[in-house]
């Protein structure tokens, strides 16, 4: 049965018993940011297991697109040397919401491999947690599992909990035996560790909730959480050990085997590339981009280690990219968005494996630095961090130490890769947003339709703290029953404004959501006493707001404006939006011309002319698809959203406050287009009487510009051109000067020509010159001398620039980059480069004289 098969099934199955079938979410957890990346099927309903939010719904079943290569749960090193571990996988998964329990979840888990998939039943075993009589009772008196394949566990492995605190309880998980022929014992014996037994489904059973002093109590609605790896369900119906032998997998392999011309098919090299461009596709798919922190820098890890692989297969030009187009034949059919982004997903994959063999080369220079410095073995710290920093291969750092006869430190590097994870696990720890946990009724808001509203101080928090009351100038965190203030969400930032109080002012500098549905005023009291229970008038910066709103408004005529002068390819991929201007990220692969980024304004403020009303509506997620609105990226919809219409120009899921109608955003400036990342194109735009302002700002700045060139605005441009062109001219001239002068020092220079043991060398400083004409010269030396030891240096205003040549007959005894790195120490400096030709530079030119003249001894040392 193939994959696809078992996927369709499952879900059918599920949907047969009530389930609703509900889409997998993106890999980047939307508004949540205790997470890396969707690690679970369970990620998506998170806030409905924590009773933060609510669906239409009480029983859902999905297949969702997982990675685990970073934070809590990381599997990455381990990818590639064992039969099951991958950086991306699909869970599928059902789920219960208050509706049904134990008693359904084991049945239609039981149903579901023995009948629908007609597992033979002898071939499982059922382990439960060793308090759990109930589940264990079902499984043996009502399914009649056989009592000698069944086992009670007593450790955590078989309790589940989401975090210290919080909804947790017993599991039920089942195995699968694939025969004595493969080593190890069932679950729960001393040798369960081996691959006979194989866990292939987990039904968690949320039962209790643990408090801060670890008290179990009983959740008044326990609900289900079940997940089932579709790789290993696969291999055990594809009667395979290894998940690298299902179908999945095996086209990816082929087609890394192809790209780096590889006979072996059970090389582990090409199974970390089939896995690695799996996890790296779907990444960037969901919108993250290679970078140096957070998930970007996860992402760029398993890119450079699945070239690295590449490197180890001997495949030293970029060739991971070209795995996509195979990536989307064998996924594309379950996942469209795949097949929609495969040419970006590429591009941003070409550009890293490009981008990667500069981080090579630097490594190299970082590895020959500290070669020097050692004489037996290279430090463990040293070797981790040319693979964390630069990726650079552990085998290849210990291959060239190897050469200078260095050995590499591994305990001292495993040591380091212990503390990262270490660092990884305690940075994927689960807590509330915020660090304020809040246990009461929502925020109602009331913000769409009002500026103020009254409420009710619900909660106070000093220092994350819950208090009673605070008093003037101190600083606290208020919740309110009712409250017009925007909490920051979808890019726009949070209200500013005032709580009025009988006795006082409350001042709210900024508004966050401390939960879903929980909206927490942060600021100070400038006058007077809060206490819980206050009545408030909350009252909003109606400037603040209606500035905000047109630059939020605006972003959706952007969105929509770039579509069209770009091409549907274009979506958002971050915005930050306030009072005082806008900035917009989107996908585009290259810098955008003057005429382009002329043309979406010109859009934008079209439409802002044509006073569109901008008319908001409530409905299904499906349906607000269906009629062409766009979904943002980071975003977490509900199965209800809200619909944002600017005419038919412009239609958005989005929860943010907007003007009423086109023409109040008034005036619409782009200040600025940028790169941010591979293919992540940004632009700043301003608004309104701010845009009016810019406007103005630029044309004082011209009127001066052309003051000082005695020249008409008209004339300005033509102006400066002819003021270049003469700058040109004269900078020509200046060369070829310094370049006739430099040839008259060389004259004199080639007096200053020693012999040290028939080796002709030259030290000596040229004056007036400039780094070219130095290589020049050099060059110029070297073929003038033959055989030859050359170094050369100039300073100017404080800055010494050095130069070391060495003819080829030479190098095996004498190199370039240690030379130019001896003299560069005496003057303030360092450099090397390669063994004929270095560069360096300096601080001190005071002491070039000296420096210059112990070359002579240095390489007498060495010849």
């Amino acid at each position: 049965m193939k994959s696809s098969e078992i996927r369709q099934n499952f879900l059918e199955f599920f949907e047969s018993h009530g389930h609703t079938i509900v889409a997998s979410s993106s890999l980047v957890p939307g508004n949540d940011p205790t997470l890396l990346f969707t690690n679970a099927g369970m990620v998506q309903f998170k806030d409905v297991f924590l009773g933060l939010d609510k669906r239409p719904y009480t029983r859902a079943a999905s297949s969702q697109r997982c990675v685990r290569a970073g934070g809590k749960h990381n599997d990455l090193e381990n990818v590639g040397y064992t039969a099951r571990h991958h950086t991306f996988f699909e869970m599928l998964g059902n789920f219960s919401f208050g509706d049904y329990f134990k008693r359904n979840a084991i049945q239609y888990a039981w149903e579901f491999l023995t009948k629908v998939l007609s597992i033979p039943q002898e071939k499982l075993w059922v382990t439960v947690y060793a308090e759990d009589d109930e589940a264990a009772d079902i499984w043996l008196n009502e399914v009649g599992v056989e009592p000698a394949r069944f086992v009670r566990i007593a450790t955590m492995d078989n309790f589940w909990q989401m975090g210290d605190t919080g909804p947790c309880g017993p599991c039920s998980e089942i195995f699968y035996d694939h025969g004595p022929e493969v080593a190890g014992g069932p679950p729960g014996s001393a040798d369960a560790d081996g691959d006979r037994y194989i866990e292939i489904w987990n039904l968690v059973f949320m039962q209790y909730n643990r408090d801060t002093s670890g008290t179990l109590h009983p959740l008044p609605k326990p609900s289900v959480d079940t997940g089932m790896g579709l790789e290993r369900i696969s291999a055990v119906m594809q009667e395979v050990h290894s998940n690298y032998d299902i179908d999945l997998f095996q086209d990816l392999i082929k087609a890394a085997a192809r790209e780096t011309q590889t006979h072996d098919f059970s090389n582990n090299s090409l199974k970390v590339i089939a896995d690695h461009i799996r996890a790296c596709a779907f990444l960037i798919t969901d919108g993250v981009i290679p970078g140096n922190e957070g998930r970007g820098y996860v992402l760029r890890r398993i890119i450079r280690r699945a070239i690295r692989h590449g490197y180890r297969l001997e495949q030293k030009t970029p060739f991971f990219h070209r795995l996509v187009d195979d990536l989307a034949k064998v996924m594309g059919q379950a996942y469209p968005e795949l097949v929609a982004a495969k040419t970006r997903v590429a591009s941003v994959l070409k550009q890293e494996e490009e981008r990667f063999a500069e981080t090579l080369e630097n490594g190299m220079q970082v590895l020959e630095a500290a070669l020097r410095e050692q004489s037996g073995i290279l430090p463990g710290e040293t070797v981790f961090r040319l693979y964390d920093t630069f990726g650079f291969p552990v085998d290849l750092t210990a291959d060239i130490a190897r050469e200078r006869g260095i050995n590499i430190d591994h305990a001292g590097f495993e040591e380091a890769m212990a503390d990262q994870r270490e660092r990884a696990r305690a940075a994927g720890k689960f807590t509330m947003q915020g660090g304020i946990e809040y246990h009461g009724i929502p925020t109602e808001f009331y913000g769409y339709d009002s500026l103020q509203q009254e409420g009710t101080v619900l909660a106070i928090y000093k220092q994350g703290s819950q208090v009673d009351f605070i008093e003037a100038a101190d600083e606290a965190v208020i919740v309110l029953d009712r409250t017009p203030f925007y909490a920051e969400s979808g890019g726009q930032v949070g209200d500013c404004g005032e709580l009025l109080v009988a006795n006082g002012t409350f001042v709210v500098s900024d508004t966050q959501k401390i939960q879903a549905n929980v909206y927490g005023h942060k600021g100070f009291l400038s006058s007077g006493r809060l206490v819980v229970g206050d009545s408030v008038l909350a009252k909003v910066n109606a400037v603040a707001r209606a500035n905000t709103a047109n630059n939020h408004s605006a972003t959706h005529l952007l969105h929509a404006a770039l579509r069209q002068v770009l091409g549907p390819h274009v979506t958002q991929k971050g915005s930050l939006v306030d009072a005082y201007r806008l900035r917009f990220d989107f996908s585009h692969h290259a810098p955008m011309q003057p005429d382009e980024l002329r043309t979406v304004e010109h859009l934008v403020n079209e439409q802002i002319r044509h006073n569109h009303d901008v008319a908001t509506q409530q409905m299904g997620y499906d349906d607000a698809i269906k009629r062409g609105a766009m979904a943002l990226f980071g975003e977490k919809y509900g199965a209800d959203v809200r619909v944002v219409a600017m005419g038919d120009f412009s239609t958005e899921l989005c929860g943010g406050t907007h003007v009423a109608h086109s023409g109040d955003i008034g005036f619409f400036k782009i200040i600025s287009e940028s790169g941010v990342a591979a293919g992540i194109r940004r632009i700043e735009a301003v608004t309104g009487q701010a845009a009016v302002e810019y406007a103005q700002q630029r044309e004082l700045q011209l009127l001066a510009i052309s003051d000082t060139l005695k020249a008409a605005p008209q004339e300005v441009s033509q102006k400066i051109t002819q003021l270049l062109d003469h700058a040109r001219q004269l900078e020509r001239e200046l060369t070829s000067m310094k370049s006739k002068l430099a040839t008259l020092q060389s004259g004199e220079l080639s007096k200053q020509v020693n012999e040290i043991k028939g080796v002709k060398i030259l030290a000596a400083r040229l004056e007036g010159v400039n780094a070219k004409i130095l290589r020049e010269t050099l060059d110029n030396f070297k073929h003038q001398l033959k055989s030859c030891i050359v170094v050369l240096a100039t300073a100017e205003a404080g800055k010494v620039t050095l130069i070391a040549g060495i003819t080829d007959d030479l190098t095996a005894k004498v190199k370039a980059g240690e030379l130019i790195n001896y003299v560069a120490q005496q003057v303030g400096g360092k450099g090397g480069g390669r063994a004929d030709m270095a560069q360096a530079g300096g601080t001190l030119p005071d002491k070039l004289p000296d420096a210059l003249q112990s070359v002579a001894g240095w390489v007498e040392k060495r010849l």
